[in-house]
């Protein structure tokens, strides 16, 4: 995937650098990249799906009452 950015004239770089940003994390970029940081064994993948899963669960019931 490529992200293109066009600095407009004038522009100060903090302005260019902050739309780059907001770019990057709009995109998935950021989250991607640091999914792939470190390697992550299959079953740690598994076990916090479950436990995700879980969580969405009890969050489910324990509505107001």
């Amino acid at each position: 995937m490529s992200i293109r950015m066009r600095v407009h004239d004038r522009e100060p770089i903090g302005a260019a650098l902050r739309r780059f940003k907001k770019l990057i994390e709009r995109s998935g970029l950021k989250k991607e990249l640091r999914k792939h940081e470190h390697y992550e064994k299959p079953c740690e993948v598994r076990r916090r799906a479950e436990l995700r899963k879980l969580r969405n669960i009890q969050k489910g019931t324990r509505g107001p009452v």
